[in-house]
């Protein structure tokens, strides 16, 4: 196994959703995961259907599978799954695999998500609303829900780790769904600590700002702008470090939330926006 910062994290099984973007947030913590011993389960929609719900059986996303060649390369051990997490059967059955292929269940990462389907609300359709808050909220709590119970049957704890977004601590016009299921998710966080902290199982968010992936660039251009017009103008102007986060950034916070040295802390949701002026 690999060598890490963490030794407790050693042959821990994770399992992180919506992964399957080389230069995606969930990508970049199941690679730091892995770095510390860590053996991940990379799931996302495949590509083929990005609509379908599909059961982890079926095809798997060129990028996942990129993801999990790339672990492998350096040492690491990863399984790649097709996972709808608007399907709760394909929740179920990424989790059934995850105990079948790596023998135990320790860490889930709820990062699957989508945004950017911003209009005002009084011209926001009811499917996009649904659509954001089912995949970024419904999601997360299907996750959840049959996550814990697997650490609730092995007795031995967990850790979840939801990606929220600063959007769950402040609003954005023309983000109503955005924002609220972000909200949202900090509410899952909480109640979820609460419920799970007598199994040894700590529920924690983090709230990122801008992050440099491709999602927050190909945003960019449905607005007619490149990436870096975007940190002049935007991220420049309102960030202290005045630069956008790095998804590797996120994933040594995902990282440290998952280990020993975290255990005292849940129910909490971190900011990581490189000091965002409101």
């Amino acid at each position: 196994m690999l060598a890490g910062r963490y030794p407790e994290l050693q042959g821990k099984v994770a399992l992180v959703t919506g992964a399957g973007r080389d230069l995606g947030i969930g990508a970049a913590i199941c690679r730091r995961l892995a770095s510390e011993g860590c053996r991940v389960v990379v799931t996302d929609v495949p590509s083929t259907s990005a609509t379908a719900s599909l059961s982890p059986a079926e095809a798997v996303s060129d990028d996942v599978d990129k993801v999990v060649a790339g672990i492998k390369a350096e040492g690491g051990a990863a399984l790649g799954l097709a996972c709808d997490v608007l399907a709760e059967g394909d929740i179920e059955a990424a989790v059934a695999a995850s105990v079948e292929s790596f023998g135990s269940l320790d860490i889930l990462v709820n990062n699957a998500g989508i945004g950017f389907l911003m209009s005002p609300l009084t011209e926001t359709s009811a499917d996009d609303w649904d659509k954001v808050l089912g995949v970024n909220l419904r999601g997360a709590f299907l996750a959840t829900k049959h996550a814990a119970r697997r650490m609730i049957e092995q007795a031995s704890g967990g850790r979840i780790i939801n990606i929220a977004s600063q959007a769950a601590k402040s609003g954005f016009p023309f983000a109503a769904g955005y924002c609220s299921s972000k909200h949202g998710m900090v509410g899952l966080t909480r109640v979820s600590a609460i419920e799970l902290g007598q199994h040894d199982i700590t529920v924690n968010a983090i709230c990122p700002g801008f992050v440099e992936t491709d999602l927050l660039k190909d945003a960019a251009k449905k607005f007619g702008i490149e990436f870096p017009e975007l940190v002049e103008g935007m991220i420049k102007p309102r960030v202290a470090i005045q630069r956008a986060i790095q998804p590797e950034e996120v994933a040594h916070l995902a990282v440290y939330l998952a280990s020993g040295e975290s255990e005292g802390m849940t129910g909490q949701s971190i900011v990581l926006d490189g000091g965002m002026i409101y």
